[in-house]
């Protein structure tokens, strides 16, 4: 701590993101990460860019990737805002829509990064409970608040809710704007996108990071009505007007584009986290349902912490949460190429032989 730190910095208490590491010789499964790469046309359109004009700023409004996003979602690009990541677009979701006067509503398990915005903007918030069976009930959300928040499919849990229970929920919350956080919906569940025309208070949040194979690129947008997007750039410009960068523009519109590129990943994941779910199973640990690139899965004897050190020892590298405690036996286990399943798997075998 330092003593020229604000009273705000000396509250935070900041977002810890997955373990990265430079070593090739670690499997890397913990950070929901492709294992596939980016689409060929990704690569020459960067390429394409690295010249002259880097010199120039990029286009404020993110005017031809809004175009590229609104052709391929089938709204204009009024109802589309770009920005750094996905994590940027949702700050200044944060800081846009929700009230402080009230409780911001969210699940009790899910990302850790929610609770941080809230302190970072001051924003008091209450974390709904999921069931029994680790579900959303969207009826727990009926309750006064400043605005709710939900993954779908869920982090780390993996459970697609449901187009009919958002619905639900945007009919109970007309007057508060409901965020609907997509990051994984690509992989098997239905966008909430589908009811924009319907409900002015809902906003979907989308990245790059996850389906496009782009993390390292940083692009993440949000659909809504007009007015909300206008909203969104208001918060942007009063604080950078510049967020997407010439180079990542270019391979995003290159990304979305490539339907059928696209498409050939998310059956890879499909049939690649079929095969982990059956190899897990077998191995007598209970695996939730996913809709997502990634398992959450504890066993039924061996605790997650063994697993998770062991698992270490052998260069696999998986998602631990200590919190909250009733996930505290689960571990959070990105979908990786065949060989990286087959490799987990294996193992396993051995780590529980003994």
């Amino acid at each position: 701590m330092s003593r020229f730190w604000s009273d705000l910095v000396s509250r935070l208490n900041p977002y810890v993101p997955g373990e990265q590491t430079e070593s090739k010789s670690v499997t890397k499964l913990n950070t929901n990460e492709s294992p596939f790469g980016p689409s060929e046309r990704v690569i020459e359109a960067i390429s394409k860019c690295v010249g002259e004009d880097l010199r120039l700023y990029p286009d404020p409004r993110s005017l031809a990737l809004r175009d590229a996003i609104a052709t391929v979602e089938g709204v204009s690009n009024s109802n589309v805002f770009v920005g750094n990541g996905s994590d940027e677009v949702l700050a200044h979701t944060f800081q846009a829509f929700f009230n402080s006067n009230k409780p911001i509503l969210f699940p009790d398990i899910t990302y850790s990064f929610y609770p941080s915005y809230c302190r970072l903007f001051d924003l008091s918030y209450e974390q709904i409970p999921l069931n029994d069976n680790f579900v959303i009930n969207v009826d727990s959300y009926s309750k006064e608040n400043g605005g709710v928040i939900l993954p779908n499919p869920n982090a780390p849990t993996g459970i697609d809710l449901g187009l009919a229970a958002i619905r639900k929920l945007l009919e109970n919350q007309s007057k508060q704007v409901v965020v609907i956080d997509e990051a994984y919906v690509d992989f098997g569940a239905q966008s909430a996108a589908k009811l924009l025309g319907e409900f002015p208070n809902l906003l979907v949040t989308r990245s790059f990071s996850k389906s496009y194979a782009l993390a390292g690129l940083r692009v993440g947008y949000a659909l809504g009505q007009a007015e909300l997007i206008e909203g969104l750039h208001r918060v942007k410009d009063s604080f950078n007007s510049y967020p997407v960068d010439r180079l990542a523009t270019a391979g995003a519109i290159a990304a979305v584009q490539d339907r059928d590129y696209l498409d050939v990943v998310r059956r890879k994941i499909a049939s690649n986290r079929e095969q982990l779910i059956s190899g897990l199973s077998a191995l007598d640990f209970l695996v939730l349902p996913s809709a997502t690139n990634f398992v959450f899965a504890r066993h039924e004897t061996i605790s997650a912490t063994t697993l998770n050190q062991e698992l270490r020892k052998v260069d696999i590298l998986v998602r631990h949460f200590t919190r909250p405690v009733r996930i505290e036996q689960f571990l959070r286990i990105t979908v990786g190429t065949e060989a990286m399943v087959h490799k987990l798997l294996k193992s396993l075998k051995l780590i529980l032989r003994h």
